[in-house]
């Protein structure tokens, strides 16, 4: 079974800028990588960490730290996007997630690659409109949007639940800063004395 897919040809330094987008897991972690040129993003990779065969938890999280940490050093990164952890009702499997959690931030952050994190249902209405989709319908949205062959897809709906993270933060850095105006008549005269007799 792959692990991995790398789409792009071209060199890190092609690109404006590079968003990594993790999907934290203890058994299956997900990554995927878009570039940006202009305002065009484009896939350059994606891919899962296996982690399930490794009984010892924590040596799941050193695989974690080197793999996120490997990955970051070879394809260099500008920003990393990471999907929040969900909350459920098991502490201990909450507990576990937040674990692998934090650690692929801290390897990210040994590279000094800046991280925002997402939470589920707003990657999700980033890509498809729709906050409750089906993992199955964000991969569909991606291979549309960012016209993935779909040899090229991988079983595993953790590396399109990562490339979903980048993407959504693709979407949101490249909103325009609204304006804080005043919100009210009274907020405008107490800012501006000397535009109003």
């Amino acid at each position: 079974m792959r692990n991995n897919v790398d789409v792009s040809t071209e060199s890190p330094r092609e690109w404006d800028k590079i968003i990594i987008g993790i999907d934290p897991g203890t058994n299956v972690m997900g990554y995927g990588l878009i570039g940006v040129k202009g305002k065009k993003p484009v896939i350059i990779a994606m891919g899962v960490i296996t982690l399930s065969k490794m009984e010892d938890h924590y040596m799941k999280l050193n695989h974690i730290y080197q793999r996120v940490q490997g990955i970051v050093d070879h394809y260099l990164p500008d920003e990393m996007a990471i999907e929040a952890p969900f909350f459920g009702k098991n502490v201990q499997s909450m507990l576990k997630l937040g674990r692998a959690q934090g650690v692929a931030m801290a390897a990210a952050l040994s590279r000094q690659v800046p991280i925002t994190e997402y939470e589920p249902r707003k990657i999700k209405m980033a890509i498809t409109g729709n906050g409750g989709a089906s993992k199955e319908q964000v991969r569909e949205m991606l291979v549309r949007i960012l016209n993935i062959p779909r040899e090229q897809l991988l079983p595993q709906l953790d590396s399109t639940d990562a490339l979903a993270a980048a993407l959504c933060h693709f979407y949101e850095s490249s909103r325009p800063v609204k304006a804080a105006g005043p919100k009210s008549w009274k907020e405008f005269v107490a800012r501006n004395p000397d535009k109003v007799k």
